[in-house]
């Protein structure tokens, strides 16, 4: 009893010299204060823009359906929680760092000795015992230099790092499915650009013909006005060919096989995203990817805390006890009970330089987790900044492009009009019909840049918290 009251006193004081743990407490890398944007006017304070969830961002019905859809039966997302779900069993077994160790097992021995070993000669026979034992060990090791609770902590990043993940694989499929509609919608308005083409064409066709006849043009103007309707026929083909790539694209995101996609009207778009104030730099905190990296650096960080403290001695308690006998009928007597209880300290000495080597590489590899931080955060504040200025620049393209398809719509009707009046050629009015029709796609394109370059500023930021 003397001796359980010492060994319980060593392990006592073990644990209180946990104030002098070998370990450091991670603190958050100071790089924020280095991070800029590359247009000026995109760094705001705090109070500038948050991050909308996406169901405020997307607001159509039809593409808040699909966006749930995909996020419900996505395989990525599908592979990622599953990540999740091994993130969370070592944080389990990290957490349960800290408990004793204890098994138990039944054991049955014969042995026969050999009569030309000391023992053997002494005893001039062989002997044959049988040994019947059920044994409990019990083993401890106190959290002296802070390596177990380094463990744990380093197992709590990996798990949270798999959450940011997930979070970033759901952001990146919610960019992709709304890109991916707005772009179906922008397909669809260049069909109805091509269909009213196809139909003028067809019109005018029959027109030059009328004036084939009364001598005003040739057969020339008559091939052309064919050739120019073949060339809107086939445009349309190639458009419904990207819709149906488009729409098979979007049901694979969506988990589901190829199928048609309900959709609304592109003129009936908006995007619930605003810019004009500016992102504040601390939104990049929502990121889940600088969120990951940060995370990845803190376990690296943890890990080079537990390979440090392996510099440090080792205590653990180990105790075993049960029942021990050579007859099994007296295996359960209370003489056979037996115990024994030992507290030892290690100290590594010579190890073949292993317990630095590994302090070296785990210093390294946090280095390396620092660099990938840093450069996930740089990456980040880039793209919030491209975004911006492709927001900017294709808002200003717009308007032009818009009064471009203006002046070839009125080019058209003028030199058509002299046309008829034999003022002007037939290749006149070919060049202003062409122009017009890649005008008013070109609006369509334009349109849609922009709206895909608010979704990359709303992926961007981070994307919505649900």
């Amino acid at each position: 009893m003397k001796s359980i009251y010492k060994t319980t006193f060593i392990a006592l004081t073990a644990v209180s010299l946990q104030s002098c743990i070998a370990t450091k407490d991670y603190q958050q890398p100071e790089i924020w204060n280095e991070a800029a944007f590359n247009s000026a006017h995109v760094v705001k304070d705090s109070a500038s823009q948050s991050v909308m969830p996406w169901q405020q961002v997307f607001t159509d019905a039809a593409l808040q359906q699909h966006i749930q859809t995909a996020l419900d039966g996505n395989l990525d997302i599908r592979a990622a929680l599953e990540n999740m779900n091994q993130a969370q069993s070592y944080l389990s077994q990290g957490r349960a760092g800290f408990l004793p160790t204890f098994s138990v097992g039944a054991n049955y021995t014969h042995s026969v000795n050999s009569i030309n070993t000391q023992f053997g000669r002494i005893l001039g026979q062989r002997q044959r015992l049988d040994q019947f034992d059920i044994t409990g060990s019990l083993g401890w090791e106190a959290d002296i230099w802070g390596k177990i609770s380094s463990r744990k902590a380093a197992a709590e990043a990996t798990y949270l790092q798999t959450l940011a993940a997930h979070q970033a694989v759901r952001t990146q499929l919610v960019a992709m499915v709304a890109s991916g509609y707005y772009n179906l919608l922008a397909l669809d308005a260049q069909k109805e650009v091509a269909l009213r083409t196809i139909e003028n064409r067809t019109k005018s066709l029959e027109t030059n013909k009328a004036l084939k006849d009364a001598g005003r043009v040739t057969e020339v103007a008559i091939k052309q006005t064919e050739a120019q309707l073949l060339s809107a026929q086939a445009l349309l083909l190639d458009i419904d060919n990207n819709i149906k790539v488009q729409e098979n694209t979007l049901s694979i995101l969506m988990g589901m096989f190829p199928q048609a996609i309900e959709r609304s009207s592109f003129k009936d778009m908006q995007l619930n995203v605003n810019a004009e104030e500016g992102i504040a730099i601390e939104v990049l905190n929502n990121r889940p990817d600088v969120l990951a990296a940060e995370l990845g650096f803190r376990n690296a960080f943890e890990l080079t805390n537990v390979a440090k403290a392996s510099f440090y001695p080792t205590l653990r308690l180990t105790a075993s006890g049960g029942l021990q006998s050579v007859d099994f009928e007296k295996l359960f007597d209370p003489t056979s009970f037996f115990a024994s209880i030992v507290a030892g300290i290690a100290q590594p000495i010579l190890n073949g330089r292993q317990i630095r080597t590994q302090y070296e590489i785990s210093l390294s590899n946090q280095e390396k987790a620092f660099l990938n931080y840093k450069q996930t955060v740089l990456s980040a504040s880039k793209e919030v900044s491209d975004a911006l200025y492709a927001i900017d620049i294709n808002k200003k393209k717009l308007v032009l492009k818009q009064q471009e398809a203006e002046a070839y719509t009125n080019a058209v009707e003028y030199s058509e009009e002299l046309l008829n009046n034999g003022m002007a050629s037939y290749l006149e009015v070919l060049t202003a019909t062409e122009s017009e029709l890649n005008a008013q796609l070109n609006i369509i394109t334009t349109q849609y840049n922009l709206w895909n370059a608010n979704i990359q500023l709303y992926k961007a930021m981070g994307g919505g918290v649900e």
